[in-house]
């Protein structure tokens, strides 16, 4: 993933991508829906964040509604609206700001939500109060993320993306690896960590917000659908989806990977 590299001083240290940040806002949107990877029609397996609409465009729309209630309050106040497409680090200013810590599985969990957040933050150049950073891991001695991921691709707080289910059917570009060729169904992302958190099987919530429900395609299109759709039927099915971050290509490459 070489955008990681290339802005990677931006990203460890927050003055070089906004100089005048003087508070950084950190917020986490719930995007479960109650929907199980078993209620699909097809034996290919899709992230849920990939369910709905583009995560990107409803968060920081609803980062920049915030920045604009903040400048009737302080109308002097100058902000940029981040969400993962920018320089910055999420999970470290979400665990920073309080909402939760770091699991093994290197998601952000929260005590109220579990896992199943999308991150954002709002950078403005004002003094907020600060909340307390989230000292605990409570994970403890579980490793059941650890032990489900049929790939290896976790150790404790460590991701090795090469091997990750998820990294390869949206980041990876061209062929598999011969070694890292088992897509264990999923067409689109991985959710098997996330799964099997007790955090998530306890505590999990589900969303209010309409745009993360599943496409009806998703729920029911069969294998034999899947493996039909062409360029034309990608692009209308996931406009406004984050799934265009694979292209067709990427897609068809993990659906024919899966048969």
């Amino acid at each position: 993933m070489s955008w990681l590299a290339e802005r990677k001083h931006e990203r460890g240290d927050i003055f070089t991508y906004f100089p005048d940040v003087k508070s950084v806002i950190s917020l986490g949107m719930n995007y479960y829906t109650g929907y199980g990877q078993n209620e699909l029609n097809s034996e290919n397996k899709f992230s849920n964040y990939a369910w709905g609409e583009d995560y990107h465009d409803i968060l920081k729309s609803r980062l920049y509604k915030l920045l604009n209630w903040l400048k009737i309050e302080i109308p002097d106040v100058n902000g940029i609206a981040c969400v993962d497409t920018s320089p910055v680090m999420d999970k470290v200013w979400a665990q920073r700001a309080g909402l939760g810590w770091q699991g093994k599985h290197t998601n952000l969990i929260t005590k109220d939500f579990g896992s199943w957040l999308f991150l954002g933050e709002l950078l403005v150049d004002v003094e907020l109060d600060y909340d307390e950073l989230f000292s605990e891991d409570l994970c403890g001695s579980c490793t059941s993320c650890i032990d489900a991921c049929p790939t290896q691709a976790l150790g404790e707080y460590e991701i090795y993306a090469e091997k990750c289910i998820s990294y390869l059917t949206i980041e990876h570009r061209g062929d598999f690896p011969d070694n890292h060729s088992e897509l264990h169904n999923w067409i689109y992302g991985c959710d098997i960590c996330q799964e099997v958190c007790p955090w998530n099987e306890k505590f999990s919530q589900v969303t209010t917000q309409n745009y993360f429900y599943p496409k009806k395609e998703i729920l029911h299109w069969t294998n034999e659908d899947w493996e039909r759709i062409d360029e034309e039927g990608f692009r209308k099915l996931f406009k406004g989806s984050a799934v265009k971050r694979t292209k067709y290509s990427g897609l068809s490459r993990n659906i024919n990977a899966n048969r």
